[in-house]
């Protein structure tokens, strides 16, 4: 019984010992040299009337993105997600929006209804999510 004990105890000794974590010495890093293989320490002045020539390189513009990471697409129907106006805009309906199971309309006024077809209830710029209430202030 006591070698087997002796057994365990050197097993456990051992098998800790392996989970112990050493930290490497830090090496100092060598100093970094600014300065070109061979060229000037300064940049020498522009010649007068000369202009540098850069390209210019514009970024892609960024797709717009399908869908909201946080709301819902409308049931049906072509949409795309509008990040600017916090909603979704429904492709081939004209100044509708859809958001969180509730549909947005703009004629001369804003309404809204549950369903794209109506029956569509009047509201103010207060009762619609305030990206589409700023775009179209009056």
């Amino acid at each position: 019984m006591n070698s087997i004990a002796r057994l365990a105890l050197i097993s456990l000794v051992v098998g800790l010992s392996a989970c112990t974590v050493h930290r490497p010495a830090e090496q100092p890093a060598p100093p970094i040299d600014t300065r070109p293989p061979g060229g000037p320490l300064t940049k020498p002045a522009p010649r007068p009337g000369s202009v540098p020539s850069k390209p210019v390189i514009t970024p892609a513009p960024k797709p717009m993105p399908r869908t909201s990471a946080s709301f819902a697409p409308p049931p049906g129907g072509a949409s795309h997600w509008d990040p600017r106006l916090g909603v979704y805009v429904l492709e081939g309906q004209s100044n509708t929006f859809y958001r969180q199971r509730t549909y947005y309309r703009w004629n001369n006024g804003w309404s809204w209804s549950t369903n794209v077809q109506g029956p569509w209830q009047a509201t103010d710029s207060s009762g619609v999510p305030g990206g589409l209430g700023r775009a179209f202030a009056q």
